[in-house]
């Protein structure tokens, strides 16, 4: 069983769907299905099967959720010393070097990732390309939209 990295923040989030799956989810859909098992012939209640096929996606997310926290390995960037080097957990600010435009990326686990909210897969193309690399480093990434070019600008472990 692999560890996977998670930041400290990935983690409590993690939980805290956990608690809201179990403690308020699992007994409403309990209640849906109670409800429309009392309609009578199952065959033919959309409410029933729709209520058991939720319950069905949310008992495959705790069972998700729980092994992912079983495999957990929390790095927690801000006990570290910081060298100017890009590692997971870390905030890398960048200069794109074709446009001059500047961007930040947190360096996440597969599940935090959200390019929304400039929270990279540190298994993605930016996310491999950065690790290892250190400030004023200058970085070619290869990505699906083509080649881009940065300059790692600051590098920190907040």
């Amino acid at each position: 069983m692999d560890k996977e990295p998670i930041t400290l923040n990935g983690l409590n989030k993690l939980k805290e769907e956990l608690v809201f799956l179990k403690e308020k989810k699992r007994p409403e859909i309990v209640a849906a299905i109670a409800e429309a098992r009392s309609h009578g012939d199952l065959k033919e209640n959309a409410e029933y099967h729709a209520a058991k096929e939720e319950q069905s996606h949310s008992e495959g997310r705790i069972t998700e959720i729980n092994d992912i926290i079983a495999r957990a390995n929390v790095v927690d960037v801000t006990k570290l010393n910081n060298e100017g080097k890009v590692i997971f957990g870390s905030t890398v600010y960048l200069e794109n070097l074709d446009n001059g435009e500047k961007i930040n990326y947190k360096i996440v686990g597969k599940d935090e990732a959200d390019l929304k909210q400039k929270l990279i897969f540190f298994q993605s193309p930016i996310g491999k390309g950065l690790i290892g690399k250190n400030k004023s480093d200058l970085v070619e990434i290869k990505t699906p939209a083509g080649v881009k070019n940065f300059e790692i600008k600051d590098v920190k472990y907040i």
